[in-house]
């Protein structure tokens, strides 16, 4: 498993499960294409389908639910294609717009009753990545 130096600051306050899913992946990725961001990305990638970014940590995915978190994720295709696709930063976009007002609630997201669910995906990146920087 790689030393806490290694793992990314949201994985060291999230749930074990996250942490082990993570570092399996990249072992195995690294072990596959070396060390470096394709690593990492296929890492997260496999976080992804069973956790979601809440604030500066993941957390399981509601109800257990298990899949990509956003339309890149689901797709199939090749890597040029995907790249320009923006994904939903550990947002599980895929989710229903009830578990997103939900968790707009507990970051404190601010006209969250007006948004719509693309909306409260894009405020909900916003705020993962202010709680982030705070954390670190």
């Amino acid at each position: 498993m790689p030393t806490d130096r290694e793992m990314p600051s949201t994985l060291n306050r999230s749930p074990r499960k996250a942490q082990q899913t993570w570092a399996k992946t990249h072992d195995a990725a690294v072990a596959e294409y070396g060390e470096g961001e394709r690593a990492h990305r296929t890492a997260f990638a496999s976080l992804k389908h069973s956790f979601e970014k809440v604030g500066d940590h993941w957390e399981p995915k509601e109800n257990g639910r298990k899949g990509p978190s956003d339309d890149q994720a689901a797709r199939s295709g090749s890597r040029a294609r995907r790249a320009d696709q923006k994904t939903a930063e550990g947002v599980d976009a895929n989710s229903s717009k009830t578990h997103l007002m939900e968790l707009a609630r507990r970051l404190n997201v601010s006209g969250r009753s007006k948004m719509t669910k693309a909306e409260l995906v894009e405020a909900l990146k916003k705020a993962n990545r202010r709680q982030t920087a705070r954390a670190r």
